[in-house]
């Protein structure tokens, strides 16, 4: 097995039966200087060493004889295995408070003698390495090892260690999550004067109709432009979840509805194909939509004149659409442009975004708006998707409308059909 580091164990006053092997790892001249990496738990049994070297019966030590070679001492011998058996949450405490340095993705110092080389991999005959099937390799190959996980491998309480100190940093971000959500709600409010009208199921409504009897309402800016032939799939994928926590928003003095541009019919019969049931309002021939920056005119996508997430975009001739939505590269936007059934400059004349209102003695406040990556934590799917194994794993625009994956219409909790 290439790659293999030979692990340096380290003999105190060795006997003299020890001096004659052939020591195909190097001894160690401290504990510090031992390095147990992934490789380690690749390597054969005994002491451990590069796979396919010969070694004589002298080289095959087993655990115990190692043990005792290394703490002939009973009374040491003894402490060591408590201290091996103790509460793995303590050892894992102490690797963390810098009893375990790094050295990179393959090496680390261990001084915690719970994860000496005392505890001995054996090989049993199959590859110890972690397999996982890549892009093009089929389950066979994944059950016969012929493809090895290119992921850091490690022990229980190397994991905890690290989940430790990672646990820190989760605690440090929802703090700091606690206090951007204060900051926003000291924005300033900003009376709305203007009067808007929205088509809605119940008629015509103003924005203070939107309220439905509570004192806070949040939109959703939903892109579906009136040429569009159907809802932006994204969007689609963000309101998927608004039946379910709509009711308690609404149990908690919060409506929650979604404001498109699309004629009322296109937005009922989309809804209806979606199986949704949050308040979907009209803005169509209204300037809702302009005032929010969420839509904008052909005059102000050719010259330029558009600001979006508080910064002014350049010119659509430079690269057809603004930066802020190409990235780049207006690629992906014009794979979802097309399941919208438009181009690319009728696609990107409407913005996602979501803005949040205030009721207060009759007079409506703008409070807070946010556009673009700012909508991340409204995605439930990506919160989830963060805590997976292999986390957002994108390659292009994947996800669909959710009825247009295949087997859609199945239950999304049943197991895949082989």
């Amino acid at each position: 097995m290439r790659g293999v580091h030979q692990v340096a164990v380290l003999l105190e006053h060795r006997p003299r039966g020890v001096e004659n092997l052939c020591r195909p790892p190097q001894v160690a001249r401290h504990e510090r200087n031992l390095r147990l990496g992934d490789d380690a738990t690749r390597a054969s049994y005994g002491l451990l060493r590069t796979e396919g070297t010969r070694c004589t019966s002298q080289e095959s030590l087993r655990s115990k004889e190692i043990a005792e070679l290394r703490h002939r001492d009973p009374s040491k011998r003894k402490r060591r295995r408590v201290i091996a058996q103790g509460d793995p949450i303590q050892r894992a405490e102490g690797i963390t408070r810098c009893q375990c340095t790094r050295r990179g993705r393959d090496q680390r110092v261990h001084r915690n003698p719970a994860t000496i080389v005392t505890h001995i991999v054996r090989r049993t005959g199959r590859n110890l390495s972690h397999v996982v099937p890549t892009n093009g390799t089929n389950d066979e190959e994944h059950s016969k090892g012929k493809t090895m996980t290119t992921h850091r491998i490690g022990t229980r309480e190397e994991w905890l260690a690290t989940r430790l100190e990672l646990l820190q940093a989760e605690k440090e971000l929802t703090r700091r999550s606690d206090e951007l959500a204060q900051r926003r709600q000291e924005l300033p409010w900003v009376r709305v004067d203007k009067e808007y009208r929205f088509e809605t199921e119940e008629g015509s409504a103003s924005l203070a109709d939107l309220f439905r009897g509570r004192s806070q309402l949040l939109v959703y800016h939903f892109m579906f432009g009136p040429d569009y032939k159907a809802g932006c799939p994204s969007c689609s994928a963000i309101a998927d979840g608004f039946n379910g926590f709509g009711v308690h928003l609404a149990n908690h003095d919060v409506t929650l509805s979604v404001v498109s541009r699309a004629p009322l019919a296109k937005l009922q019969a989309y809804k209806q194909r979606m199986g949704w049931s949050f308040p979907w309002a009209s803005s169509l021939g209204r300037d809702f939509n302009f005032d929010f920056n969420v839509s904008l005119t052909e005059e102000q996508q050719r010259n330029g004149t558009v600001e979006y997430n508080y910064r002014r975009e350049a010119s659509w001739t430079l690269r057809e659409i603004g930066d802020s939505l190409t990235k780049g590269g207006e690629g992906p936007v014009a794979e979802l442009a097309a399941t919208t059934g438009t181009d690319v400059a009728t696609y990107t004349r409407e913005r996602p975004g979501m803005s949040a209102f205030v009721l207060e003695d009759g007079v409506v406040y703008h409070t807070y708006s946010t556009y673009s990556r700012g909508l991340d934590g409204l995605w439930g799917m990506y919160q989830w998707l963060d805590r997976a194994p292999r986390g957002r794993n994108e390659r292009g625009v994947w996800w669909r409308r959710h009825d247009e994956y295949e087997g859609a219409e199945s239950n999304c909790c049943a197991p895949l059909a082989e």
